[in-house]
């Protein structure tokens, strides 16, 4: 196949200017340059870009999901972008070839939907919850994953189409395993390349004051939208024994459970329940649609 052309998207609320300033002079020093940047200003207006950046003003804050869909959308007017690379705005590409790279990879295998970066803090260590599968205890170790890490992955654009894109209701977390259930049941392959890197502030995701309701009201949708009927009270009863283990604080909780009846008394279509053979397909992968 022809050489991919890659383009870059980051969101921004405008509250991060010397990162995202940093990241995208770190975008501009890549060996094999990006076709195009897209900067999307999520509910802000954005000034002192670089030239040649593109800029997406929105007048509301359309959340992770719903931005990163505008800039998908912005990348696909332009006709020359075959691998759009999401990037957090307070992240840092430290290798000069990380797009050279991600080239090789879509050039290499017309199936591969995601490849999921490994983010690393300052002092280089990456946090358990940044590695995408049960058994995160080596980061470096490379291969087939069944989600991937938001803040840093890249995406095939045919794959985009073909799914849909990103769940625009969902706002913020859970959206990259919503994306990536459609692509593996879509038979496309979804891969963590741990020598991908994006350095990334160490953070905890409780950070963001709607961090509880929100999470566990997507695991609900998650299940409603994807699961086989069987396995939703599966899923959702592991999901809410291990919020118990993980003892959050009080507050917390009660956002928690708060978000949960949220999600089962609220609906998010489309219901399009994965196949039985993309269930054992994930299994295989080390991570079943119950866990």
């Amino acid at each position: 196949m022809t050489r991919p052309r890659v383009g870059v998207a980051v969101l921004t609320r405008g509250d991060r200017m010397p990162e995202l300033l940093a990241l995208l002079a770190s975008v501009a020093e890549q060996d094999e340059p990006a076709a195009r940047v897209v900067v999307v200003g999520n509910g802000t207006v954005l000034t002192g870009l670089p030239e040649g950046v593109t800029a997406v003003e929105l007048d509301e804050n359309l959340g992770v999901s719903g931005g990163r869909n505008v800039a998908w959308r912005r990348l696909r007017e332009f006709g020359d972008v075959d691998v759009l690379v999401d990037l957090d705005d307070d992240g840092l590409l430290i290798q000069a070839d990380v797009l050279r790279r991600i080239c090789d990879l879509y050039a290499a295998d017309r199936r591969l939907g995601i490849v999921s970066f490994r983010i690393a803090d300052e002092d280089g260590r990456t946090q358990r919850r940044h590695v995408p599968r049960l058994r995160a205890g080596d980061p470096m170790r490379r291969g087939l994953v069944t989600t991937f890490l938001g803040g840093g992955h890249a995406l095939s654009m045919p794959m985009l189409e073909e799914t849909g894109g990103w769940p625009d209701p969902f706002f913020f977390t859970h959206e990259e395993t919503d994306l990536a259930w459609r692509a593996v049941d879509r038979g496309w392959d979804v891969l963590y390349e741990p020598a991908l890197v994006l350095r990334h502030p160490k953070t905890s995701p409780a950070r963001h004051a709607v961090y509880y309701r929100m999470t566990a009201r997507n695991r609900v949708w998650l299940a409603k939208r994807h699961l086989p009927a069987v396995l939703v009270p599966v899923y959702l009863a592991s999901w809410a024994a291990y919020t118990l283990v993980q003892r959050p604080p009080l507050a917390g909780l009660k956002s928690w459970w708060a978000g949960f009846f949220e999600g089962v008394r609220t609906p998010c279509p489309p219901r399009r329940p994965m196949r039985w053979r993309t269930v054992w397909r994930m299994t295989r992968l080390g991570r079943p649609p119950v866990i």
